[in-house]
């Protein structure tokens, strides 16, 4: 008796687990209903724009070079320093060729030998001349050689200082072995140091740069643009720059040069745009600050508006499902306008009291 019953439990436990397990089978499969958000139109400003990458730099820089060979005797300025179109930067010492210094000094000497050779003939015959033994037109050569020779003797003599110390006796103030400011501006680099070699800069070679100079007070932004942008980018346009160096502040500018041709870069066609900033009061802009240009190409201030991403798309027409009771909705079709590839502005079929369904995949986005 005890054994039957000890099964009957046993098959009535079985039953139960299975039972049980059935259930719970059955409750897992059972899909739950879906239930969706929904968002209304609103109001708000949209603009299309695209970004270009580049930098501020300074609209003029100069690059100060040297006229004459030699080594750095004194520097006058350091960067950072505010300088006038005419102030010294540096004094360059001359190191005289001594194959050129030799012939100079051989040209001097030559030279002084005709003089003194010309200025006997002119004595012996200027006394002549005032005897009335020969007559003006034979005197008048040796005046004219007495003359040549002594030009031709400044002329070596100015060579030779030329070559010594780059300067002439004739010139005065003037000399290339001081290195003047051609513009005004502030002193951006000062690449060499007192005692540096320098070298000229003639037609074969651009020379030894002694400074950099730029007007800061005209900065411009230098950046480029993919050619599938360039299109749609012209002259006048407004530009808001983002500097990363300088947190929360955006700077204006205005687009004023497109490249006509593009260059390769990473595989890609990219078109240099320079644009000119707008006077900045109270913050110091370095040159070679890199920065972000976005190109403002259209612009809706409180315009109708939906999150782009409750749109649906059939053939060519543009729908969204608008909500007529809890859990229904309905296609409706719509006109659309701008877009900034967030919102899109509404032309017609909709209201502001219309509840957009949300699709799910986008379900942590909630109503507005």
């Amino acid at each position: 008796m005890i054994k039957k019953i000890l099964k009957i439990t046993v098959l009535v436990l079985i039953l139960a687990v299975f039972v049980w397990t059935i259930y719970f089978l059955y409750s897992k499969s059972e899909q739950q209903p879906v239930v969706y958000q929904t968002i209304s139109p609103f109001d708000t400003t949209i603009v299309k724009k695209t970004v270009a990458t580049g930098s501020v730099i300074p609209r003029k820089e100069v690059n100060m070079k040297s006229q004459v060979s030699g080594i750095i005797e004194k520097l006058f300025v350091t960067a950072g320093q505010e300088i006038k179109q005419g102030d010294v930067m540096a004094k360059i010492k001359i190191i005289p060729n001594m194959v050129n210094l030799a012939n100079a000094e051989n040209r001097v000497n030559q030279a002084q030998i005709s003089y003194d050779n010309a200025k006997q003939e002119f004595d012996r015959n200027e006394t002549l001349f005032k005897q009335n033994v020969i007559s003006k037109a034979d005197f008048l050569p040796y005046e004219l050689k007495l003359k040549s020779s002594k030009e031709e003797m400044d002329a070596a003599d100015n060579n030779m200082q030329l070559i010594k110390e780059g300067v002439t006796k004739s010139a005065g103030t003037a000399t290339n072995t001081l290195i003047r400011s051609t513009i005004t501006g502030m002193v951006l680099d000062v690449p060499i140091k007192e005692g540096s070699s320098v070298i000229e800069s003639n037609t074969f070679n651009e020379g030894t740069t002694i400074a950099s100079v730029a007007n800061m007070g005209e900065m411009i932004f230098e950046g480029k643009v993919d050619e599938s942008e360039v299109g749609k980018i012209k002259e006048g346009m407004d530009l808001v720059l983002t500097i990363g160096a300088i947190d929360k502040e955006s700077f204006l500018a205005t687009l004023e040069y497109i490249s006509p041709k593009g260059i390769t870069e990473n595989g890609a066609i990219q078109f240099l745009i320079r644009a000119a900033l707008s006077k900045t009061k109270g913050t110091m802009l370095r040159a070679g600050y890199s920065a972000n240009a976005d190109i403002i190409l259209a612009k809706k201030e409180k315009t109708f508006a939906i999150p782009e991403l409750v749109l649906k798309f059939e053939k060519e027409k543009t729908y969204v499902e608008v909500e007529t009771s809890k859990d229904k909705y309905e296609k409706r079709f719509i006109t659309t306008g701008l877009s900034d590839g967030i919102n899109i502005e509404v032309l017609e079929g909709l209201k502001k009291t219309d509840k957009i369904k949300v699709p799910q995949m986008d379900k942590a986005i909630g109503a507005e």
